[in-house]
């Protein structure tokens, strides 16, 4: 559990630039645009690299591809997971014409939509969770090539 602290307290602080930014966004009216949560995986992907770095830099030479991949999925998740449940009440509780908004042709369409936007929004943050926490290992990963 020690271990897991820094990825834990990371993705805290990641999952809270993530509330805060899309929190800006609704004060702006900009947050029923899709294109704006590309900037989610940016912020995610600085909360992972971030992690990842200093637990590089607190384990020195015991760290190994294991320990900085376990860091950045730990980040990543429950990032994701903090902002799906703040999604989920923002859009049921502070804002219920908010899903309508977001997509105007597909709730009428569906029985259950409020499910398939939450599922939707968890799984895109896992997804990106994975495919930056395995990129950015490339970076922090160490060489068994021999210099020359």
């Amino acid at each position: 559990m020690k271990n897991l602290t820094l990825p834990i307290r990371f993705g805290i602080v990641t999952s809270a630039v993530l509330i805060a930014y899309f929190l800006i966004l609704s004060l702006m009216g900009k947050h029923t645009n899709v294109f704006y949560s590309l900037f989610n995986g940016i912020i995610t992907g600085f909360g992972i690299y971030e992690t990842i770095k200093y637990t590089k830099l607190r384990q020195g030479k015991g760290f190994s591809y294991g320990n900085g991949f376990t860091a950045g999925i730990t980040t990543g998740f429950i990032a994701t997971l903090l902002f799906t449940i703040f999604f989920a009440f923002y859009s049921t509780e502070l804002d219920s014409t908010y899903l309508d908004e977001l997509s105007k042709v597909w709730s009428k369409d569906y029985k259950n939509f409020q499910g398939i936007v939450f599922f939707t929004v968890a799984i895109m943050g896992f997804a990106t969770t994975l495919v930056l926490t395995l990129t950015f290992m490339q970076l922090f990963k160490s060489t068994n090539n021999q210099k020359k």
